[in-house]
């Protein structure tokens, strides 16, 4: 079926934050003698769209089709609709939101000023068989006739005007009087790539009602519990023309809503806003083509009898990402941290990874690329991440650049980028491949990949390092920037790693011209990192910090004769830092890795778990139910409560603490399990399930003997190691995989 190229609107005009334009409808009728045997529609919104047919809502998703740049990509939906459709007339039914296509509240980021900026379009292809195999084709034009909705005013960070005595009754059904609509107008097609959406949609999926009910502020402070993302639907016996007002925000100072954690600047103070001017009598408004990130709603205009559980219900929105993979054990503030982690990577996840739900919802790649592997190993997130990624080869700059934010009009190649933040068009490809195996992945992206590499060598300075763009960011107890690992250090390693995964990426595609450009340059970072950015007489990374130590650990900077000592150093700047960690996210992706290599399961699992400021255990001791932005103290301003790129620990505790090692050499086909037995723990046990099947993996204590149970498809190899202090009942310390029941013994 070919994509329709006919884009229609209801005018010119658009919506900025000063002057309100309603999102518009579209409807038109058409008559069928009979049935159709088939019935095949295409549709586009640019940017969201709603979907009736005969009155009958069939919208694919929340926010369909995508959020995405339409100077590069536009995405179309396709429906199957026989089922929906009737002898005589028949009624397509279209509202359209503002999405990007235009988008004033995104104005931190400019895309107030994208050039692709204007009024809400639609494209539509409607094939239907006959019976007798006759062909009818109904496409978007100007016989679509148009009215503005109820929705007076709407923007996806910013919220929704919602003016119910607008309301049309029955304007998506047969038999209505649009005689006083006007007809839709022609509009201009966009630039960008026409495609079907592949990516999972945004569903609802649960219902939450409110813990509590305060009066505050002139109106009533609703909390559900729970940092979330979604909306909520108002429910009430309205009055003609009462206003009521929802501000939505997951912080409060002194039992009262504080917002301005949530705010990028002063501009505009009114983001993450609802308001429904009601028509009289029983009614329900749920916002359209928005959604926040949220813990509370300050709700303002209610009259006290209105006051009550049942008029507000949070329905929780997130992208259909299957869970795959999961983690408990004997420690319950473990568990409430993986509980925190999958409930911040699920609020982060529409259509694509974002950086917060309620204050940029932007694809912060640094961000995306920090949690992919531990998203992998507890969601099936690799559609997503794949349509995502056509969205990143196309904001590629012609010199192979990429921006710090993804779909832009343009921001984030100035400021915002940088190696770390680069490094998502390698590391998720790398990932999702080693996880599913998905070479097609590697196929789509192998060039790109190229292409940033040879931006990359452009980049390197005399001295044979790289320093642009951000670095540890969120370092402990200070400014988002403040890093004590320097740049060029974090950028040079990052930039190493890189070009060792790109090389990986590049040999089993077998391109071997391009495998030996990326371990050539690998090999000239190295070099100069090696003579720069160590010393070996004290096995001290630059910086003499536990990201640049742990960076040079992990990531093999040091040689395998100088880790023993280099690692000695390490536990010198975590004991130097009160047993407590010193760090921002890139040393948050590897140091408790580093710790369990060598050992050190147990002072990692103190390092996330104890109360003490800073900690994991100190945001939950605070409150927490997602993971924060960073590791700030009460007296600092709050930044947003709901980030995913601290998640890694899920990682740790499922390859850690149960023990199981997918694909540990990236030859696929292999399995190890490698539990270590902290000792603050009876129990743990962690599955997920691979290509092969499912893996599971339980230890539990038994006195002084351990029980290890291991559940592994037949078609994987690999081996049962335990850590050092432990041997199976016949003495051996490593057996090959295999299912079953195992006594384990600690040496005298």
């Amino acid at each position: 079926m070919e994509f329709p190229i006919s884009f229609i609107s209801a005018g010119t005009d658009y919506s900025s934050l000063e002057r309100h334009i309603p999102a518009p409808y579209f409807r038109r009728s058409f008559t069928l003698e009979a049935l159709p045997v088939k019935a095949e529609l295409l549709i586009c919104g640019l940017g969201f769209y709603e979907l009736w047919i005969n009155g009958q809502k069939l919208t694919r998703g929340c926010l369909s089709p995508y959020i995405s740049n339409p100077d590069d990509l536009i995405y179309y939906d396709r429906y199957q609709l026989t089922e929906a459709l009737r002898q005589g007339e028949n009624v397509i039914g279209i509202c359209l939101g503002n999405g990007l296509q235009n988008n004033p509240g995104g104005y931190t980021w400019d895309f107030e000023k994208a050039r692709w900026r204007g009024a809400p379009a639609l494209a539509l292809r409607l094939e239907l068989t006959a019976p007798d195999g006759s062909g009818t084709l109904l496409e978007s034009g100007c016989d679509f006739r148009t009215a503005p909705s109820p929705i007076r005013f709407d923007d996806y960070r910013v919220g929704e005007i919602y003016d119910a005595r607008a309301e049309l009754e029955g304007w998506n059904l047969p038999g209505y009087d649009d005689s006083g609509w006007k007809q839709a107008v022609p509009a201009p097609m966009p630039r960008g790539e026409a495609r079907i959406c592949q990516a999972n949609p945004i569903r609802a999926w649960e219902e939450l009602a409110p813990v509590s009910i305060t009066p505050s502020e002139g109106g009533y402070l609703y909390d559900f519990g729970l940092n979330q993302t979604g909306v909520c639907r108002l429910e009430l016996q309205g009055e003609p023309g009462q206003e009521i007002t929802l501000r939505h925000g997951e912080h409060l100072i002194d039992g009262r809503l504080d917002r301005l954690n949530i705010l990028c600047d002063q501009k505009n103070g009114e983001n993450q806003k609802a308001v429904y001017i009601c028509k009289g009598g029983r009614e329900s408004y749920t916002p359209s083509f928005t959604y926040y990130g949220f813990r509370y709603v300050l709700v303002q205009g209610l009259k006290p009898e209105q006051a009550v559980p049942s008029a507000l219900t949070y329905r929780v929105l997130h992208t259909d990402l299957p869970e795959r993979g999961g983690f408990r054990c004997s420690d319950e503030t473990v568990n409430k941290l993986q509980e925190l982690t999958r409930r911040s990577d699920l609020s982060n996840f529409m259509h694509f990874p974002t950086d917060c739900p309620q204050r940029e919802k932007n694809g912060w790649t640094a961000d995306a690329a920090l949690s992919a592997e531990h998203v992998l190993l507890n969601l099936e997130a690799e559609h997503n991440y794949k349509e995502w990624l056509r969205a990143i080869r196309k904001a590629q700059s012609p010199e192979g650049a990429l921006p710090g934010i993804v779909p832009t009009g343009g921001w984030g190649f100035e400021w915002g980028c940088g190696p770390a933040w680069d490094s998502v068009l390698t590391w998720i490809p790398y990932y999702v491949y080693l996880y599913r195996g998905d070479r097609e992945i590697l196929e789509e992206n192998a060039h790109a990949i190229l292409r940033y590499l040879d931006y990359l060598s452009t980049r390197i300075r005399p001295d044979g390092l790289v320093c642009w763009g951000l670095g540890d960011w969120c370092p402990t107890g200070r400014g988002a920037d403040h890093y004590k690992a320097p740049l060029e250090f974090t950028d040079t390693m990052c930039a190493m790693d890189i070009c060792r995964k790109a090389a990986y990426i590049f040999g089993e595609l077998g391109r071997q011209s391009q495998k030996e450009f990326a371990e050539a340059l690998f090999r000239r970072l190295y070099q100069a990192a090696r003579e720069r950015l160590i010393d070996t007489n004290t096995m001290t990374a630059l910086g003499s910090c536990q990201t640049s130590q742990a960076m040079a650990i992990a990531w093999e900077l040091f040689t395998p004769a100088e880790k023993p000592e280099a690692f000695r150093r390490l536990l010198e700047l975590i004991e130097d830092a009160d047993q407590h960690f010193d760090m921002g996210v890139l040393g948050g992706r590897v140091l408790f890795h580093v710790l369990s290599d060598f050992g050190y399961t147990d002072l990692a699992l103190k390092l996330i778990t104890q109360e003490s400021f800073p900690s994991y255990g100190n945001w939950l001791a605070r409150g927490a139910t997602t993971l924060w932005e960073d590791f700030q103290t009460d007296d600092v301003k709050v930044a947003s409560q709901n980030h995913h790129f601290w998640g890694d620990i899920s990682h740790w505790f499922l390859r850690h603490l149960s023990g199981i090692w997918y694909n540990p050499r990236g030859k696929g086909g292999e399995l190890d399990i490698r539990p270590c037995f902290a000792e603050k723990l009876t129990f743990a046990e962690g599955w997920h399930t691979a290509p092969e099947g499912r893996i599971s993996v339980r230890w539990e204590r038994e006195g002084e003997r351990l029980r290890l149970s291991v559940q592994a498809p037949e078609t994987l190899s690999g081996r049962i190691s335990l850590e050092a202090g432990f041997v199976f009942r016949d003495g051996v310390s490593v057996k090959p995989l295999a299912s079953g029941e195992y006594e384990i013994l600690p040496l005298p």
